[in-house]
């Protein structure tokens, strides 16, 4: 490694691996401004368009009004204020759990949850392509971790045998996504709920990219699937097509109280604001309304446009990190805003562009975008 910070800098700009903040002009949207220019807005993740919903930016002021503008501390001194109550029972109720708890950010939650469950003398057994909360929540509980290849269950399976093999009573804890959040791919869920059940280990899955999306009434893949009440733990984010922030983990009533006495993102932290959660109440009640299953047909019409797959998340894998730089840099010259995803992100040698669609997107602008990356190999 570098001696200093200004070495590292220049290996990662060689690399093409250098990352800059670009700040935005203006609010979120499909259609933002940078640096002077409008862009169609094809980097976030408010896939239903519901970060600028007038009702949930009302519920937003209206919990100022009535709650202050923060928790002011942890939620086991005096941080706990109703709205926080209110929301994880909404959502213990909406994924088809005996509780809730919710946490700051999506990172904090598995931070907390995966070293509340698991510890040294335990296993965690990965999906290689898990998002780096997961694998950094893993690597913080002690646990012995093993990996298998992306959503290969006969790799799942040898390593549930061997964990078990080694001990009967260690808790093995599986942890994958949903929805994937750089290939928009989804998990072989009912499978690997089998091979946990069958070999006495746990389950956690990510919904952070399947929230809202998926099932009757967006409560992800596990809805789809009618397979809820047979997750031990179902994670998932506020921050993406909730159009707020924030974390939650749904569980047994037992594992929830456990958390909220182990998890130290929960413990050690100040609340999250309680106006929050006030809006992802009412963000919640969208997302299963008439609305949020006509925001969804919407998405998925959106989605039929420009990709073969069933979620928002739309790869263009180009390989090196100059073509994918140079492929993104020429987007946004012709008004399109699509991020270049390299390593360590993306393994290396997969540099691609990520696409991501929203309800709100307008069909003709989609048809635009897919009329750009045509011109690109």
């Amino acid at each position: 490694m570098a001696a200093n910070p200004e070495e590292t800098l220049r290996q990662l700009a060689a690399e093409g691996l250098l990352r800059g903040q670009r700040p935005l002009d203006s609010p979120t949207g499909t259609r933002i401004t940078r640096e002077g220019r409008t862009l169609w807005n094809f980097a976030s993740n408010d896939y239903l368009g519901l970060a600028r919903h007038p009702e949930i930016e009302a519920a937003l002021i209206e919990g100022v009004e009535r709650y202050g503008a923060g928790a002011a501390a942890s939620r086991l001194v005096c941080g706990t204020l109703p709205p926080h109550r209110l929301l994880e029972n909404a959502i213990a109720r909406a994924k088809q759990a005996e509780a809730a708890l919710t946490f700051s950010s999506g990172f904090a939650t598995a931070l907390g949850a995966i070293p509340a469950i698991v510890g040294k003398n335990d296993f965690v057994i990965l999906d290689k392509l898990s998002h780096a909360c997961l694998v950094d929540g893993a690597r913080l509980s002690g646990a012995t971790l093993r990996i298998f290849p992306h959503n290969d269950l006969a790799k799942l399976e040898r390593l549930l045998a061997s964990c078990r093999e080694k001990s009967a009573s260690a808790r093995v804890l599986v942890v994958t996504e949903s929805v994937f959040s750089m290939d928009g791919d989804v998990c072989p869920l009912r499978e690997i709920v089998e091979l946990t059940e069958s070999h006495g280990a746990l389950l956690l899955l990510d919904e952070a990219h399947a929230f809202g999306v998926l099932g009757e009434n967006g409560m992800g893949l596990a809805e789809q699937e009618n397979l809820q009440h047979r997750i031990a733990f179902q994670m998932g984010t506020l921050s993406k097509a909730a159009g707020l922030s924030g974390g939650y983990l749904a569980a047994s009533r037992a594992w929830i109280d456990l958390l909220a006495n182990r998890a130290r993102s929960f413990v050690y932290t100040t609340a999250p604001p309680p106006a929050l959660a006030h809006a992802a109440i009412r963000s919640l009640e969208l997302i299963v309304s008439d609305e949020g299953k006509s925001l969804r047909a919407k998405l998925r019409a959106n989605i039929s446009r420009l990709s073969q797959g069933n979620t928002p998340i739309v790869p263009k894998i180009l390989g090196t990190n100059e073509a994918v730089l140079a492929a993104a840099a020429a987007l946004e010259g012709a008004g399109f805003l699509v991020p270049a995803i390299r390593y360590p992100t993306v393994p290396r040698g997969t540099a691609r562009l990520r696409i991501s669609l929203s309800a709100a997107h307008a069909p003709e602008t989609i048809d635009a975008l897919a009329a750009g990356l045509a011109g690109i190999r």
